[in-house]
């Protein structure tokens, strides 16, 4: 069966810590959870107002607690950007360490992407190439440690169908696969639903986006991504081809996890955005 968890960026404007947002699965009957990784020091994070995970943190500590809610990882969010240059520098190693980090947390997935613009001077076939060089280093360690690399449609090259096509042929691998985004993929000025149609056999994890009104009819197709839904998930422009996304999963069988992103500011909009979500599911 599907499964529902949600994102801890959905607290970041709350100040919530990562602790609030276990206290908040479990108040609401949810078994997974993603968050983004730190690979360092952040001043917010180390005060307890930033709703992740920092790589400093015992990983095994940190799931023996998670336990006690009954709450586990869906995937970890290392969305470094492996189109700029220095994805082969700091990008590889951000996301090394967070596969490393996964495994020992028990988390089976981590999720990356690649950048909002097109790099200066490559064509697409170079992106191609150079994205094959990263994901090369990259791939060899995710099956070591049994933890998948997602590609997540957000940037440039990802949110186009023909790129993504390559970028996914680029290896074949159980630990490689794709995070859908109904947000990005609809922002983009796609539909999201044929896009997941498309790759809907390389799709084990699902980030679920709204799309308010006012921001659809001043920038769809002119960006490639958002971080976050600013309304109520099923209350924007994008919750038919949402609910189409759910009818294309449940008749492929898909047994992954459906994440919530969306500003909570505080907890009633993702409240509300699960609630819809749930007869949605059950619907479907």
């Amino acid at each position: 069966m599907m499964q529902i968890g949600f994102h801890t960026d959905d607290f970041n404007s709350a100040n919530w810590n990562f602790p609030q947002c276990l206290e908040w699965a479990q108040s609401h009957g949810l078994r997974q959870i993603e968050c983004a990784a730190i690979d360092g020091v952040y001043m917010l994070h180390s005060l307890g107002y930033w709703p992740h995970v920092a790589l400093y943190e015992d990983p095994i500590l940190l799931r023996r607690k998670m336990d006690k809610y009954g709450v586990a990882f869906s995937e970890i969010d290392a969305a470094f950007p492996l189109t700029v240059p220095e994805s082969l520098t700091i990008g590889v190693e951000y996301i090394l360490h967070t596969i490393r980090w996964a495994g020992l947390a028990g988390c089976p997935r981590v999720d990356t992407t690649d950048d909002k613009h097109k790099p200066e001077g490559m064509t697409d076939n170079e992106i191609i190439a150079h994205m094959k060089r990263v994901l090369g280093i990259i791939l060899p360690v995710a099956e070591a440690h049994k933890v998948i690399v997602n590609v997540e449609p957000h940037g440039y090259s990802t949110t186009k169908p023909e790129l993504m096509a390559e970028i996914l042929n680029l290896y074949d691998s159980p630990y490689y696969g794709m995070n859908m985004d109904t947000g990005n993929t609809f922002i983009a000025g796609r539909d999201p639903a044929a896009f997941l149609d498309q790759f809907k056999h390389k799709v084990n994890h699902v980030h679920i986006k709204d799309v308010s009104p006012e921001l659809a009819a001043a920038l769809r197709g002119e960006l490639t991504g958002i971080a976050l839904s600013s309304c109520a998930i099923g209350e924007g422009v994008n919750a038919d081809n949402i609910k189409k996304c759910i009818g294309i999963l449940a008749k492929s069988g898909f047994q992954g996890t459906l994440c919530l992103e969306c500003d909570a500011q505080g907890g009633p909009v993702l409240d509300r955005s699960l609630n819809w979500l749930r007869q949605v599911v059950a619907a479907a």
